[in-house]
């Protein structure tokens, strides 16, 4: 990681667009105020700065012996490693994209996943988010990086993007889509992908054959201040605004060692036992989406 970046986090955009709606104000300001260490931690891993869960087996030939001093530092290079594994997945699916390509992440958090983007692609990369503190620590990294002119995070409303009818060639949603309306969400990435373009989605949402949200579901919504949407309406939503599913792919089995592993760190938020146990239960699935643009 450069030494230059610290996790302290404290610069803001010199202009911040209003929120479309006082619940995107609360949105703003929750994610204004977040300072993790489950977050920041796991970045200054390798600079790397994820908002999502991790998939994949533990290695446990890395965590070694639990009893040794550097343990603990290893259990978070570990949680972080099945992070960036997440987004490769994520990325995987997004099909051939060239350089002079642009792709959007609604929702960019800190901007990690943006960077791998261009890191694989080469192409140019545009993040979303409401949070002016987020698009300044990943507007930072990407200077710090050298591919300012390549990768790019600002602060605007992710059902109102600022790109040009069928400008993107891809776009996503790591965990972020639970956040707005579906309707309106998969409506502007219909408008801005070109047709053949392609959306992926991996994301969290409570599973309608177990009846209704569980209460671990409940718990989870409350803790982020988020409305967990069901398997269900994101296909819904989607067929009704020309994004055909190629790939509905269940992740739940897959993201359950991070979970336990990072229910036994010194990073542990007290949210870990609801997403185990829903996920365990079956009210709870997490699962990765990708649709394209018709």
């Amino acid at each position: 990681m450069d030494s230059s970046v610290t996790s302290t986090d404290t610069t803001v955009s010199a202009f911040v667009p209003a929120p479309a709606s006082p619940y995107q104000g609360d949105i703003a300001r929750y994610w204004d105020q977040e300072a993790r260490p489950v977050n920041l931690r796991l970045g200054d891993v390798d600079g790397l700065y994820h908002h999502h869960y991790g998939i994949g087996d533990v290695d446990l030939a890395a965590l070694g012996d639990s009893g040794d001093a550097a343990y603990d530092k290893r259990l978070v290079a570990e949680l972080h490693r099945l992070e960036s594994a997440q987004a490769e997945v994520l990325l995987d699916h997004l099909g051939t994209i060239g350089r002079d390509d642009l792709l959007v992440d609604a929702g960019c958090g800190r901007g990690g996943s943006m960077v791998m983007a261009h890191q694989r692609f080469g192409c140019s990369v545009e993040g979303l988010t409401l949070s002016a503190k987020q698009a300044d620590f990943g507007n930072r990294r990407a200077h710090e990086l050298g591919i300012e002119d390549r990768v790019h995070s600002r602060v605007c409303n992710m059902l109102d993007m600022p790109f040009e009818t069928g400008q993107a060639a891809g776009s996503w949603n790591n965990e972020s889509s639970m956040y707005v309306d579906l309707e309106d969400l998969f409506a502007e990435h219909s408008r801005v992908l070109r047709v053949g373009g392609r959306y992926v989605t991996i994301t969290g949402c409570w599973n309608p054959r177990y009846g209704q949200p569980s209460k671990w579901v409940s718990q989870i919504n409350a803790h982020f201040e988020c409305n967990i949407h069901s398997r269900r309406e994101y296909l819904r939503a989607m067929a009704d605004n020309r994004l055909v599913p190629q790939a509905v792919i269940d992740l739940t089995p897959d993201t359950l060692p991070y979970w336990e592993l990072r229910a036994t760190s010194s990073l542990v938020t007290g949210i870990e036992e609801a997403f185990i146990n829903s996920y365990k239960d079956g009210s709870f699935q997490y699962v990765l989406i990708a649709a394209d643009r018709v």
